[in-house]
């Protein structure tokens, strides 16, 4: 079945529905270094205009990548909740944008529907918004998610203390620690990326980061962002594993070239679960993704970057994750060409995300070798913030030392904060305010408290 679309007197047809969501796609290099991309802006307004006039129920039937070959879209068609599904099954994608834009569209009524949504329905609606319909949208989905803190509720926004260290150094992570921590970071997890992946390092980690957070009784979660399978062989020595990590990709083979499944996941889970070390829920996953990752690995199938990227939220979701994070400048220009572009991806995947009921958080950032700067992030950050992003990155000087791209600062997450009237999960602000650091955090100002001047 094919779909096409007359504008200015020319008939555009779409072979399939891979064909017609790719060239109905915003531009971005990726598509185009793949070969998906619209010929011309003509092209992709007769996709969109075709792609509005799509039922949603269409989705069920034809698949962007077949059931027989791909895990994840036997996922995502054998979890489809029916029900959930039921109170726009009648909409065509132009008829669920007005929907989700009208008054009837509230935190609850979006909640209830998130199980019944497909990723490719999310993905095929943002593509006819406008950047302030996917802010508009966003802001009315509630997430909220609790391991030794409460991530995700209404006015508040966390912040991932970032203490990455190029040579995985104690006392350079520690230092980062007491940075974030006096700024007010650290709600939604303290978790560095090893510059290491091995057992060793995963372990050292981790015991250092299990050793600050007991020391000052610091209502928050650690993670050593390594790969799960080196995760769960800490586990297997007895290692404070409170979360798991891993970046994951919305087709099976990109999933395969990250060196996990389904079952590996659902195993990973199920030890660090038998832990119990959360206080406040069991909520024991954190999943990266990222547009591009799987036309980097050749594991897309011909299919868009941002669809594929909306179906790795349906691998997220089967997991119950605390936090997800999308990546979205970091694979680079080849993917994201410029500022522009990350802009309109950070959106997209954070509305696509919350909408298919995900603790959304968005990696605020870019490589410097894109054609995008802090002031491009700044844009993206407040947008993202009026959006109700549940959490961004705090990194020391936004300048991550290990991974070598540009980030967001402890700053720039009081900038937002105190911009927008957010404030940290409750848990942690009570510890903040316990420890002296509330009202510093609050005003800029760095109020060395006794208390945590060992850590130095």
């Amino acid at each position: 079945m094919g779909f096409a679309h007359t504008v200015g007197g020319t008939r555009h047809v779409f072979p399939d529905l891979r064909a017609l969501l790719a060239r109905a796609t915003p531009p971005r290099s990726g598509d185009a270094l793949a070969g998906l991309a619209a010929a011309s802006a003509q092209e992709r307004v007769a996709a969109q205009r075709a792609l509005a006039e799509l039922p949603l129920r269409h989705f069920l039937s034809e698949a962007v990548i077949p059931y027989e070959v791909d895990e994840v879209t036997r996922l995502i068609l054998d979890r489809h909740d029916a029900a959930a599904f039921a109170p726009v099954a009648h909409l065509t994608v132009g008829g669920f944008r007005d929907w989700l834009l009208s008054e009837a569209a509230d935190a609850a009524a979006l909640s209830a529907l998130a199980p019944g949504l497909a990723p490719e329905m999310v993905a095929a609606v943002s593509k006819i918004m406008r950047l302030q319909d996917l802010v508009a949208v966003a802001a009315k989905c509630r997430v909220t998610t609790r391991f030794r803190n409460t991530i995700g509720l209404p006015g508040r926004l966390s912040i991932r203390l970032q203490p990455n260290d190029p040579v995985d150094d104690p006392r350079g992570v520690a230092a980062a620690i007491l940075d974030g921590l006096l700024l007010g970071a650290g709600d939604a997890v303290i978790g560095v990326n090893p510059a290491t992946d091995n057992v060793e390092t995963t372990l050292r980690l981790l015991d250092l980061l299990d050793a600050v957070r007991e020391r000052y009784a610091i209502p928050t979660q650690t993670c050593v962002l390594a790969h799960v399978t080196t995760t769960l062989l800490a586990i297997g020595r007895g290692a404070p594993v409170d979360l798991v990590f891993q970046s994951i990709g919305g087709t099976e083979a990109a999933n395969r070239s990250f060196g996990v499944s389904l079952s590996l996941l659902a195993e990973a889970r199920e030890a660090t679960l038998a832990l119990r070390r959360g206080t406040v829920g069991d909520n024991v996953m954190y999943f990266e993704t990222g547009q591009g990752s799987a036309l980097s690995a050749e594991a897309h199938h011909g299919v868009d970057q941002q669809t594929v990227e909306a179906r790795a939220y349906a691998v997220a979701r089967e997991f119950a994750p605390l936090l997800v994070n999308s990546v979205v400048g970091f694979i680079g220009p080849e993917y994201l060409f410029d500022g522009k572009q990350i802009i309109r991806a950070g959106l997209e995947d954070h509305f696509c995300g919350k909408l298919l009921g995900l603790p959304m958080g968005v990696d605020v950032c870019y490589t410097n070798h894109a054609e995008a700067d802090q002031d491009d992030m700044d844009a993206l950050l407040t947008l993202l913030g009026v959006a109700g992003v549940t959490y961004v990155m705090g990194v020391p000087g936004a300048d991550d030392v290990m991974l070598a791209y540009q980030s967001t600062s402890f700053h720039d997450g009081l900038y937002v904060r105190a911009a927008l009237g957010r404030r940290p999960a409750p848990e942690f602000e009570a510890w903040m305010e316990r420890m002296g650091l509330e009202a510093g955090a609050r005003e800029g100002r760095l109020p060395l408290a006794p208390a945590l001047a060992g850590l130095a």
